[in-house]
């Protein structure tokens, strides 16, 4: 059950564009291999700010919070997307989740970055015990969208949830083992 507390958060609000096998470039369907990596205080450099729409430095610097980046496993420089997660104890709470600039809008350059994502904090939930159980805040205008994307349950107010057959269903499109 979620706390009062986690009621304040900054709701989600990134399109789920498509569920791919990884990330796909948009012009030509080629399907790259990514690579989700947790970042510390000292890989900050890697986040420009005028890069970004949320305070990743924060999010970094919050000790309550991990900070993962996606990136391909061709060029793990260019970091494609960004996930803030808190381990609440009996499940993974996303915080924020944003595709890098080039991956936003109409001419994006690659689908399946927010989905990814979602799926490794799914992953997390599992490989913790918590039965893939992922809790976030919605946008109004979204929460109709993550249902059918994502498999994702109302709860109330803004709060939605990720439970354990959705989260499966996500982790096995991302993740072959």
């Amino acid at each position: 059950m979620p706390k009062k507390s986690e009621m304040k958060n900054t709701p989600l609000d990134v399109e789920i564009d498509k569920l791919t096998n990884s990330i796909e470039n948009s012009l030509t369907g080629e399907v790259f291999n990514t690579e989700i990596v947790r970042l510390s205080e000292k890989d900050k450099h890697q986040i420009p700010k005028t890069d970004w729409l949320f305070d990743w430095h924060s999010e970094v610097s919050d000790l309550k919070k991990e900070v993962f980046k996606l990136t391909t496993t061709n060029n793990p420089t260019i970091i494609q997307g960004l996930l803030s997660i808190e381990d609440k104890e009996d499940h993974i709470f996303m915080h924020l989740i944003e595709s890098a600039k080039f991956n936003r809008g109409k001419s994006k350059v690659y689908l399946g970055v927010p989905a990814n994502l979602v799926a490794f904090a799914c992953k997390i939930s599992f490989d913790r015990g918590y039965e893939g159980y992922v809790a976030f805040d919605a946008k109004t205008a979204l929460k109709k969208h993550y249902e059918q994307m994502l498999g994702a349950t109302h709860f109330r107010g803004q709060r939605m949830y990720i439970q354990t057959n959705a989260a499966a269903k996500l982790i096995s499109q991302y993740f072959q083992t």
